[in-house]
């Protein structure tokens, strides 16, 4: 059998999570080569990145695009996974972009909608008619509820409960253990804080924390230098 060839684009701790769940995936049943991770700028290798499987950067990539079948995003920040997926696809047109789930992750195959470029972690349980758009992330141990939706991008952190019928949209993060009401959204670019308890929908854009979730609010600057 031939496997996929399959880089991770970036190199720090999601993307050794992303290494752990393929390696899961080739012990369940042999799916993937991994050849190591590339970045999109190698001056900015800091000390939380794997140089040990480091191969390159997008130059590498470009040189090298026929020896590679498939990319994952191995990068936790919503915005970031959005632009890494715009900037490779338009590169890398021909490309596969797998769904890349931890085997111990538990939904309602018939029923739910994965979009390319998925990452579904270890211990993630859903349940029926989920929609979980392109390059989006359901960090492990997370909870999804039926008929939820996530839209592009969107990352849900460790722990955090979406309820039945939550709307996530396009870049939006749900904080680890936050929880989100039934029939609730969060919507685009919103962030949802750690341990929040959202009850009310969230507008585009807005960061929410607390128990229940109320938007941040911007400290005026202190006048005369004092606070």
């Amino acid at each position: 059998m031939t496997l996929k060839r399959i880089v991770i684009v970036g190199a720090a701790g999601q993307a050794r999570e992303v290494a752990w769940y393929i390696d899961e995936i080739n012990r369940s049943h042999d799916t993937y080569r991994l050849l190591g991770y590339v970045v999109s700028d190698l001056t900015r290798v800091g000390p939380r990145d794997s140089t040990a499987r480091l191969l390159g950067d997008y130059d590498w990539l470009a040189s090298r695009a026929n020896e590679i079948d498939a990319l994952a995003i191995g990068v936790g920040a919503p915005a970031a996974r959005i632009k890494i997926a715009a900037e490779l696809e338009g590169a890398f047109p021909r490309m596969e972009w797998p769904v890349i789930a931890h085997p111990s992750a538990r939904y309602d195959r018939a029923t739910t909608t994965l979009g390319r470029g998925v990452i579904l972690g270890a211990g993630v349980v859903g349940t029926v008619h989920l929609d979980i758009g392109p390059f989006a992330m359901l960090n492990f141990g997370c909870m999804v509820g039926h008929e939820a939706r996530v839209g592009r991008g969107a990352v849900v952190n460790p722990g955090a409960s979406l309820s039945g019928g939550v709307v996530i949209g396009e870049g939006a993060l749900v904080g680890a253990g936050a929880v989100v009401l039934q029939y609730r959204s969060v919507g685009a670019g919103a962030r949802v804080g750690a341990g929040a308890v959202v009850t009310r929908d969230v507008p585009d854009g807005v960061t929410v924390v607390g128990v229940p979730a109320r938007p941040v609010v911007a400290r005026p600057p202190p006048r005369n230098g004092v606070a």
